[in-house]
């Protein structure tokens, strides 16, 4: 992205843009695009309006044009309240429409985004595509990178990229018709139980969890789920469906890199030893607060041993101040906490030995080695030096970095990094593991390979507390609590989050423009439109009825639908509606306080 952006020369080839060389007519190609960078595209000390206007200027955009244009924008992105704040005080995901504006603000003809999503919430991330739509309807070509392959979906076309190499590059839906043999799509409960049952069945098949449902590719295309049904219900396993769906891109990427990629060795052994029935975490009306601004209000749970508990919330909910707290690395302002049995608030070295921390921002040492990065959290953590040989050669295994130990840490990939990161938080065999974001910007395929570390740390009795923006990771955990505004507003397991929603039903359709179709969907004020993947989801109050009606609208439309039914609710469509839920309270709140 940055050769296409004319920032980067090629060492050999070359690359055109609109029509002019990058290297020979980068000053022509830099006026006629947008380009978003993974870490620098604001000026934290500006304020919104200032930083849009600075671009304006930058890209000389008439002063009469740029004002109606700033004001459109701002108001796309729901900045308009916000306009005189700084950039540095916004959320994550605010700071990315922000971003966004700024890169349109002299309506590019081409837009180079690079991971823009990255590390955002749900919410966020929808608000931001939707203003990206607007952008494609007006003609602005698009090339983005993503982690994200619900995002991947939306795309006219995709470049899967591994290792500096395009490994396959069509249309989604080519891509998930070039994939051998078949996948085999399960939905049973309990998920993890029918999981590692048929991990150690098919290994071959590489099954994994993707949403609430768990995929396995079959290398024979006549193979059928029928003696899987019959060898997980003999297990105890209840099984709702077991069939043949079309591949995901998430599938058709893992599938095309799983045979060439690293095998890592299983989980090492632990000498720990806990007890699953041990509350781990316990918080009680914990609230902190920042002068006038109360970032955690008054939130209570309970993580058990051997639990992975996942945060969950909008960028700035308070997620990270609460780990921070429960961390020793903040203090409470009030309410009461314990840590593997010891008070927060109380002395942070007590517990430093027991619980493990991986930031969101900082979690390696860049110019140290693999080595010095082990030995120096080793010391960090208080790890005996006695043990310090064996539990270098755990994290090692761990890592998968045996015979690596004198890289630097800044010449590994993200995935092995996280890894090693990891395997540092855990030298010390702690009783509770804090991850923040541990997976935000990795590739699929590192994701999973991380998850199963996590779920052999969960079966070794280590309760694991992650925050995460990926909403299929959320069905990984045990436990989900949802913070919105400092506020804990939702507590339970994935599945009883979503059967106890009572926000209506939801219908997923297919069909060829899914783009127009949501268009015309959104403005139908008896349903809830989103786009999920390439298909569309409406929530609706009952599906039976709304379904002729949905399809009678778009098929006068012109829209060819190949599929409309009835699913379950993700968890991602159950975040956003709580979070809609809680939003619409708190107006409500708001227009009682005024009137009163």
């Amino acid at each position: 992205l940055q050769m296409l952006a004319a920032i980067l020369d090629p060492s050999q080839g070359r690359a055109t843009v609109l029509g002019h060389d990058t290297v020979r007519e980068a000053a022509t190609i830099t006026s006629r695009i947008g380009y978003m960078s993974q870490i620098f595209s604001l000026y934290g000390r500006l304020t919104v309006d200032e930083n849009v206007d600075f671009f304006a200027e930058l890209h000389r955009v008439p002063a009469t044009h740029h004002r109606e244009r700033k004001a459109q924008l701002l108001g796309f992105a729901r900045l308009h309240a916000h306009r005189d704040r700084l950039a540095r005080h916004l959320s994550g995901g605010m700071q990315k429409k922000l971003a966004l504006c700024c890169a349109l603000i002299h309506q590019p003809e081409l837009l180079l985004f690079d991971e823009p999503t990255t590390g955002v919430d749900p919410v966020s991330r929808r608000e931001f595509w939707d203003i990206l739509y607007r952008a494609l309807a007006a003609g602005t070509t698009i090339v983005v990178s993503t982690p994200y392959m619900d995002e991947a979906e939306r795309c006219t076309r995709v470049a899967l990229m591994h290792e500096g190499r395009v490994v396959a590059c069509d249309a989604p839906g080519r891509l998930r018709e070039q994939v051998p043999g078949a996948m085999l799509e399960v939905a049973a409960r309990p998920q993890r139980q029918a999981l590692a049952i048929l991990q150690h069945a098919l290994p071959q098949a590489r099954p994994y969890v993707y949403g609430e449902h768990i995929h396995l590719h079959l290398k024979e295309a006549t193979e059928d789920g029928g003696a899987l049904q019959s060898l997980l219900e003999r297990r105890g396993v209840t099984v709702a469906h077991t069939r043949r769906v079309m591949p995901s891109l998430e599938d058709v990427f893992v599938v095309r890199l799983a045979e060439s990629a690293k095998s890592y060795p299983p989980l090492p052994a632990s000498t720990s030893t806990v007890s699953a029935e041990e509350i781990a975490v316990e918080a009680r009306n914990l609230t902190v607060r920042f002068d006038s601004f109360t970032a955690v209000d008054r939130v209570s749970f309970r993580v058990r041993r051997g639990e992975i508990f996942g945060f969950l919330g909008p960028n700035g909910s308070g997620k990270t101040t609460t780990i921070r707290t429960l961390c020793g690395l903040l203090k409470p302002s009030s309410g009461q906490a314990t840590v593997a049995g010891y008070a927060v608030g109380g002395d942070p070295q007590a517990a430093k030995s027991r619980i493990g921390y991986m930031s969101q921002r900082f979690s390696l040492y860049e110019d140290m080695t693999v080595r010095e990065n082990i030995d120096f959290f080793a010391g960090a953590y208080g790890v005996p030096a006695a043990q310090l040989p064996s539990r270098r050669e755990w994290a090692l295994a761990l890592s998968g970095l045996q015979g690596h130990e004198d890289r630097l840490a800044r010449a590994l990939s993200g995935g092995v990094k996280q890894r090693l990161a990891l395997a540092c938080a855990a030298l010390h065999e702690p009783e509770v593991l804090f991850l923040d974001e541990p997976t935000a910007g990795v590739d699929p395929l590192s994701r999973r390979r991380f998850w199963e570390l996590i779920y052999g740390l969960s079966e070794r009795g280590v309760a694991v507390f992650v925050t995460t923006h990926y909403m299929d990771e959320a069905e990984h955990c045990h436990t989900l609590g949802l913070l919105y505004g400092g506020r804990l507003i939702a507590l339970g397991s994935p599945e009883a989050l979503r059967t106890g929603m009572r926000a209506g039903e939801m219908l997923e359709l297919e069909c060829d423009q899914p783009i127009p179709a949501l268009s015309l969907l959104q403005s139908t004020a008896q349903s809830k439109a989103s786009l999920f993947g390439d298909r569309v989801h409406v929530l609706v109050d009952d599906a039976e009825t709304a379904k002729p009606l949905i399809l009678q609208r778009l098929q006068r439309a012109g829209h060819r639908v190949r599929r409309i039914e009835r699913v379950a609710l993700s968890i991602e469509d159950v975040f956003i509606t709580f979070i809609e839920m809680e939003q619409a309270r708190l107006s409500a709140a708001r227009g009682k306080e005024k009137t009163a």
